[in-house]
């Protein structure tokens, strides 16, 4: 199969996979739809990923709510009714970590309850790169999307434009921080310096719940270096459970190792189609083999991950940069 072909099957295939991940992966330890007391006032709140839904965090501040994520809309629900178990303060605030649908199609959900969302101004501009046609093709498949009746994801109310953006009062502060592109181009932190937790979204996963397609790959433990210089005691993960700075190294190293590797097969000459099988217009298997020191976030999205690779190195472009189609 011509590479051009394995690459768009591949493509499509990681935007299915935003709808559907959990179907593809097998958790271990996984505690969906639970809340864990990480600090004083701050609760991570894991998602159900049988219905695609990623994880959120609830922040307390002195007279209301931040919540990490809006989720799908589903997840929204579910993710609104624990914030108010936990605290009588409302939602005035939703931070949306970047562009994806499981982090950010339940945004009208919030905003209808009256929250704000916030996002730093890449998630827009990623939002205007792909929008409408995911949230399209998602409604298909996804009635809590579809139920909307909506043409497109709603975008942030609220965003901002800089590096790092605060939310502070006497109780708290919230650091939201952008260090570039690795999962996304609009991949952002929430950073509290005072309890040192760290709310990567996607940036660092702590599983094999990675999606390359619009991906930097290379840049990726740049990033990750950069927030691991906040030196957090706990990293709360888009995706998988709770953890500390080890999420942070294992999800670079990862990178490191799958770039790496694919890049040593191109210097030998190694075509996508000998490192790649596809079945069913998808990629299905792959020759490579990563280290264990990496198992943990290898799964089977790895084939799709060799072939947005094997176009990053061979392109010299980020994954995310090549065409989708």
């Amino acid at each position: 199969m011509k590479t051009t072909s394995l690459k768009r099957a591949a493509t499509l295939g990681g935007f299915a996979g935003l709808l559907t991940l959990a179907f593809f992966v097998t958790e271990t330890g996984a505690q969906p739809n639970t809340t864990k007391r990480i600090a004083p006032g701050v609760w991570f709140r894991e998602g159900d990923m049988k219905q695609g839904h990623s994880n959120n965090v609830i922040i307390e501040m002195a007279d209301y709510l931040i919540v990490v994520d809006a989720n799908f809309p589903s997840g929204a629900r579910l993710a609104m009714a624990d914030a108010r178990r936990l605290s009588p303060k409302p939602v005035k605030y939703v931070f949306i970590t970047h562009h994806h649908g499981d982090h950010d199609y339940g945004s009208a959900v919030w905003t209808a309850a009256g929250a704000t969302t916030l996002a730093y101004k890449g998630v827009v501009d990623e939002l205007k790169r792909y929008e409408p046609a995911r949230w399209r093709e998602a409604m298909k498949s996804r009635q809590d999307v579809a139920e909307l009746h909506r043409d497109t994801p709603e975008f942030p109310k609220q965003t901002f434009d800089q590096p790092r953006f605060v939310l502070k009062d006497a109780t708290r502060e919230v650091d939201l921080m952008t260090f570039g592109w690795a999962h996304t181009r609009g991949d952002t932190f929430a950073w509290l310096p005072k309890e040192r937790v760290l709310c990567s979204g996607d940036a660092a996963v702590n599983g094999p719940y990675n999606n390359t397609a619009d991906a930097s790959i290379g840049n990726w433990p740049n990033v990750l270096a950069a927030a691991q210089k906040l030196s957090p005691a706990y990293v709360l993960p888009g995706h998988g459970a709770p953890g500390g700075p080890e999420v942070l190294e294992g999800q670079a190293r990862f990178m490191r190792e799958l770039r790496a590797a694919v890049a040593a097969q191109v210097k030998k000459g190694a075509k996508l189609d000998a490192l790649v099988t596809m079945s069913n217009g998808k990629p299905a298997s792959t020759t490579l083999v990563l280290p264990d020191s990496v198992k943990h976030w290898v799964g089977n999205s790895l084939p799709t991950q060799v072939v947005d690779a094997y176009n990053e190195v061979t392109k010299g472009q980020p994954a995310g940069a090549l065409p989708h189609s």
